[in-house]
């Protein structure tokens, strides 16, 4: 055997045993801790410290004055992001409903970069839509309930 042809060899081994479903779900965790984390923190930013969904005078004012390109009623959007920046992130972490949550997370994106920041699609937004179609597209992975709960319907 050639070196060209045992180095490919050993090549296609060693990605095999990275494409398994192990090492998948655990990457697939990986991405929705990170991607749920973004929007988590985001989210507790704009609530009064010590409460789950109280928004600050501050978020209010922020979707009046900044935010208020997107097309929808200033007090309605801070109270429905505030509320998809906790839901969704949490939905994640457990990798139940995956694929609409990250869906969820990819119309934010979408939305913030095209009503609030249309001059930060790179490197910020790209990498949240693209965090956000990996899950989308391969769901919450071997590590999340959606599989417990497929594992249990078949």
């Amino acid at each position: 055997m050639s070196v060209i042809a045992a180095t490919l060899s050993r090549y296609d081994a060693a990605t095999r045993r990275l494409s398994g479903v192990v090492p998948e779900g655990l990457l697939l965790a990986f991405v929705r801790v990170v991607l749920g984390g973004i929007f988590w923190r985001s989210g507790q930013t704009k609530v009064e410290e010590g409460t789950w969904f109280q928004l600050t005078e501050t978020t209010y004012e922020l979707f009046r004055t900044e935010y208020a390109g997107v097309p929808l009623p200033a007090e309605f959007a801070a109270v429905m992001a505030n509320a998809a920046e906790h839901v969704l992130p949490a939905l994640l972490l457990a990798g139940l409903f995956t694929r609409g949550a990250a869906l969820g997370l990819l119309g934010m994106t979408l939305t913030i970069q095209v009503f609030v920041y249309p001059d930060a699609w790179w490197p910020e937004h790209s990498l949240w839509a693209a965090l956000a179609l990996v899950l989308v597209l391969r769901g919450g992975g071997l590590f999340s309930l959606d599989a417990l709960l497929a594992r249990r319907r078949a």
